[in-house]
């Protein structure tokens, strides 16, 4: 069994927000590694020093740094941690979650390189992104995100009606006013659509929503419940019939596997790694980014094809079974026995 660090934003006790590094940590416990966490600092200065203390702490008794890496602001806690193990010889592991890091290796070469090239391995939770680190002969495995498919009840829709959520932060990456929009275009011929939107506020989007939802007259249709704990939005999926993803930059969301999980016919941007979870037409519909006129036409499809959404939802669970824990805590073994 290792000792290993995990570094990266572990606020899921303060936010309620449930993370990866939240399902990763439990998971990687549960096999009898020991893991320490950092940070929960929810200031950004303290996050980095405790993540640094960390380190320095617990350096000689440590077998590897996990480092969860992001492609905004958070990509520098990555370089400054992973050139701090360097200094005291620590094997560390990037996990690449950002949607954005192709873009990262491509205009911020050195600093990529400072990270990647000296990883013991570096794990995409996605295909696209292990794809795309194999580019740039950076040695990446492929070890997705966990659920625990045994909390996830499926309920196969027969009947569908315009009852729309939207499961995410509130930030302008993941594009929350796209979903107001649709729901706007969708009333033109569904006055009875109605639109739950799930998750915490991130960098004012939350109130952009809010008022742009009261300007369209929207006010009545739309719901926000602010942050839920994942088994509060899973018992409330079971009020609606589809679900949709707004994003502009996305990896491997783990609210859409969920969602795959609970059986909701998802219509999805297809940013990022989201052609690699899923293909057109067979656990869902993909549709251009920023194109909310698309989203309220696959919606109208769906409406009027509930066999073709129940049969995409079908193909969706069973993709989603190959995310269980079970199948995931093997691959991480494999690769920490190595450490």
């Amino acid at each position: 069994m290792k000792k290993i660090i995990y570094i990266g934003n572990n606020l899921s006790e303060k936010s309620n927000y449930h993370s990866a590094m939240a399902s990763l940590t439990k998971l990687l416990q549960s096999e009898g590694h020991s893991v320490i966490c950092a940070s929960d600092k929810t200031n950004k200065i303290f996050r980095l020093w405790a993540m640094c203390f960390t380190i320095v702490k617990h350096r000689k008794t440590t077998d590897v740094v996990l480092i969860d890496t992001f492609s905004t602001s958070n990509f520098y806690y990555a370089l400054i941690t992973s050139q701090l193990a360097r200094i005291f010889s620590l094997k560390y592991i990037p996990i690449l979650h950002g949607g954005n890091l192709p873009k990262r290796l491509k205009h911020a070469e050195y600093f990529s390189a400072l990270i990647f090239k000296y990883a013991f391995q570096n794990v995409s939770p996605s295909t696209y992104l292990a794809h795309e680190f194999k580019k740039y002969n950076y040695q990446t495995v492929f070890i997705p995100n966990s659920i625990t498919l045994a909390e996830f009840p499926f309920k196969l829709r027969a009947v569908l009606e315009p009852k729309l959520l939207w499961v995410r932060a509130f930030d302008k990456i993941y594009n929350p006013v796209m979903a107001i929009k649709v729901l706007a275009l969708l009333q033109e011929t569904h006055k009875n659509a109605s639109l739950c939107m799930v998750g915490p506020d991130k960098d004012g989007s939350l109130n952009q929503a809010k008022d742009l939802a009261i300007q369209l007259g929207l006010a009545e249709s739309v719901t926000f419940t602010g942050v839920l704990p994942k088994e509060q939005w899973h018992q409330l999926s079971e009020k609606f019939d589809i679900f949709i993803n707004t994003t502009n930059i996305d990896n491997m969301p783990v609210s859409v596997i969920e969602a795959m999980a609970l059986g909701l016919p998802i219509i999805s941007t297809n940013a990022g790694g989201l052609p690699y979870l899923i293909e057109n037409g067979v656990e869902g519909l993909l549709i251009p980014v920023k194109d909310e006129k698309k989203m309220a036409e696959a919606i109208l499809t769906l409406l009027k094809n509930p066999e073709k959404a129940m049969e995409m939802s079908k193909n969706a669970r069973e993709k989603a079974e190959k995310f269980d824990e079970n199948n995931i805590k093997t691959q991480w073994n494999n690769l920490l026995e190595n450490v």
